[in-house]
C-alpha cells in the first residue's frame, strides 16, 4: 500500500489537534512555539480508517521523539493512551473505528472548512473550544 495523501482536511485537523494541546507534547509536556516546530498530530487509530481519521478523540499531540518512539513501541503507546485518556475514551474510540464510513469529496471540503474555521479563530486569539467534526 502506498502512502496516504494529506489534504486540506488533514492539514487543518492536525493544526487543531496541536493547538488544542497548547502546542505541547501530551506525553513529556515539552512546549513548542508553533505548528512548524517538531510537534506532531499522532493518530491512535490509523489514518486509513475514515470513521476516525478526523475525530479529535482519535489524535494526540506528540513531539517528534515520542511520536517515533510510540510508533515503534505500540504496546507502550496503548498502555499510555489508556492511562492518559481513560478506558471509556478508548472503548468509545474502538466502537467508532468499527463504523463504516465512506468519505466523499464534498465531505472532505466540509471537514476542512470545519477545522479551518476553528484554526482561524485560534489564530485570532479567540480561544475556541475545539469541537470534533464527528
Amino acid at each position: 500500500m502506498g502512502a496516504i495523501k494529506r489534504d486540506q482536511a488533514d492539514h487543518y485537523f492536525s493544526l487543531c489537534v496541536r493547538a488544542k494541546a497548547d502546542f505541547q507534547c501530551e506525553y513529556c509536556q515539552k512546549q513548542f512555539l508553533g505548528p512548524d516546530q517538531g510537534l506532531h498530530c499522532a493518530h491512535i487509530v490509523g489514518r486509513r480508517n475514515a470513521s476516525t481519521r478526523w475525530s479529535l478523540d482519535n489524535a494526540v499531540s506528540l513531539c517528534y521523539y515520542h511520536h517515533r518512539y510510540f510508533t515503534e513501541n505500540p504496546l507502550e503507546f496503548s498502555y499510555w493512551l489508556f492511562t492518559h485518556l481513560g478506558d471509556g475514551h478508548m472503548e468509545r474510540l474502538m466502537e467508532k473505528r468499527n463504523e463504516v464510513y465512506r468519505v466523499r469529496p464534498n465531505d472532505k471540503k466540509e471537514i476542512a472548512k470545519h477545522y479551518r474555521e476553528q484554526w482561524k479563530a485560534y489564530e485570532q486569539g479567540l480561544e475556541p473550544e475545539f469541537v470534533s467534526w464527528n
